[in-house]
């Protein structure tokens, strides 16, 4: 049933008079996602999602005093701010989760917005990025991917901690706590006590009642349509396919003795085929990962993973149990799992994660000397060198080639951390954490990563005598959930 010429009117004197950013946040708050389809004809769009839902007026009011347009709801609606906060006192027709990521969007400044784009540069794409004006930007592109929702804020949480808005974040780790609702939004109803119709204003003669009486039709349509904006988006262009058991190889050379067997847990808890390989020398390190380059079980599978730990020169090159030497330049070590080298693989996400423990002295001038790697059966020289500083944790380490699928993690501290009593690296302990939270609470691989960033750098803080240098980049196009 369409609404009538007054209800028409009165929705077009709103619309008119609402800012883009003001008609953005109210089409989010009625749970439209495709905010560019709505501003093509906003007008018609609200008319559609009132009628849609089976909403009244009251709805309309309450849009209206979340945006604190009280000039709106005296000159067109013809109520109240008082008023309407006494229809709404004892429930709301509005989501509480929409309502706050709205009143949070207006507490988040330019600069707050430019952070958080720095920090989904792996998770967006660049164009997406680019047109962020304000929070809910980014909250509706979270959505779409389906890393939050009415109840799982902790993705956002995080991203809010992560550039010291800790108010907002504490905003929404309250609500969490207070959610106990099915994690699909329902529609709603809005059933709010009217007063008396001797009281009522003008605005309440109106039939209240905007769609006919096949209610529940509406509402299982916008479930489905939800549920089929969510599928697209999580099955087709934005995320690895990773269903396999086992998901695929899982690599661990551990030349230390410390942290194999703890690894090999967690990435068979990951479902992994894991294949762990102990005190090995570099020569023995480059021919155990060439035979596992060549396997044919790559062709079959959905990712790769390989985990090194290892004494290092210069933070690059691999030394294994050798005492000293050339060894095995960590360039050498990615470019066998590239689709040249390992055709299986090809459009798969290949994932790195190495703890080095450096027996270099710091270079400040000049940085390494130039060094050489294996490459086949022979040393062949390196084609250049490369600048680190070893005294930061964002130093460069090894520059990731634009090979695509590739996630690079690479961290490394003085060989002397190894000499202490029951040593644990403070990496690789952050990280399985980190990737078994991410797999119980599905958080996509970078989301994860961010809280080992934060270990690394909150240890660092506490510990500068014993830092660890952190060097991470990737050349995944999607998102990947383990």
């Amino acid at each position: 049933m369409s609404l009538s010429r007054q209800h028409a009117h009165t929705i077009t004197q709103i619309v008119e008079q609402l800012s883009a950013e003001e008609r953005r946040r109210m089409f989010y708050l009625c749970g439209e996602l495709d905010v560019e389809r709505c501003a093509s004809d906003p007008r018609v769009m609200l008319q559609s999602l009132l009628c849609q839902a089976g909403w009244d007026y009251v709805i309309l009011m309450e849009l209206i005093l979340r945006m604190r347009r009280y000039d709106l709801l005296k000159g067109v609606l013809g109520t109240s701010k008082a008023e309407v906060e006494r229809l709404l006192r004892n429930r709301h027709a509005l989501p509480e989760y929409r309502v706050l990521m709205a009143e949070l969007s207006e507490e988040v400044g330019s600069e707050d917005l430019e952070s958080l784009a720095f920090l989904l540069r792996g998770t967006l794409p660049k164009e997406k990025l680019e047109k962020f004006e304000c929070f809910l930007d980014v909250v509706v592109e979270l959505e779409k991917l389906d890393h939050i929702s009415s109840t799982r804020t902790d993705v956002i949480e995080e991203y809010l901690r992560a550039i010291h808005r800790i108010d907002l974040a504490k905003r929404l780790s309250q609500y969490q706590n207070r959610v106990k609702t099915p994690a699909v939004e329902r529609p709603l109803k809005c059933k709010v006590d009217l007063p008396p119709p001797e009281a009522a204003s003008p605005l309440m003669s109106l039939p209240l009642n905007f769609c006919n009486a096949k209610y529940k039709h509406c509402a299982s349509t916008s479930v489905a349509q939800n549920t089929s904006s969510i599928k697209y988006y999580e099955t087709q262009d934005y995320v690895y396919k990773i269903q396999r058991r086992p998901r695929g190889v899982c690599v661990i050379i551990d030349c230390v003795g410390h942290e194999g067997g703890h690894l090999k847990e967690v990435f068979e808890n990951l479902h992994f085929q894991v294949s762990l390989h102990s005190l090995l020398s570099a020569g023995d390190v480059f021919s155990v990962l060439q035979q596992i380059s060549v396997q044919r079980d790559h062709h079959d599978a959905d990712a790769f993973v390989c985990c090194v730990v290892s004494r290092t020169s210069c933070s690059t090159s691999l030394l294994g149990t050798d005492p000293r030497g050339v060894g095995l330049n960590l360039d050498v070590l990615r470019r066998l799992f590239n689709p040249d080298s390992c055709p299986g693989l090809a459009g798969k996400p290949k994932l790195f994660f190495i703890q080095g423990y450096d027996v270099s002295e710091p270079q400040w001038s000049g940085g390494c000397a130039r060094h050489r790697a294996y490459s086949g059966t022979e040393l062949q020289t390196d084609g250049g060198e490369l600048q680190t500083d070893s005294s930061h944790p964002t130093a460069r380490g090894l520059e990731v080639a634009a090979d695509a699928d590739v996630f690079w993690s690479h961290c490394w501290t003085t060989e002397r951390e190894l000499e202490k009593d029951d040593h644990r690296s403070v990496y690789l302990q952050s990280l399985t954490d980190a990737l078994q939270d991410g797999q119980r609470r599905r958080i996509h691989l970078v989301d994860s990563h961010m809280v080992v960033n934060r270990t690394v750098y909150d240890h660092n803080h506490r510990h500068p005598r014993s830092s660890y240098h952190f060097n991470l980049r990737h050349t995944l196009r999607k998102n990947l959930y383990l």
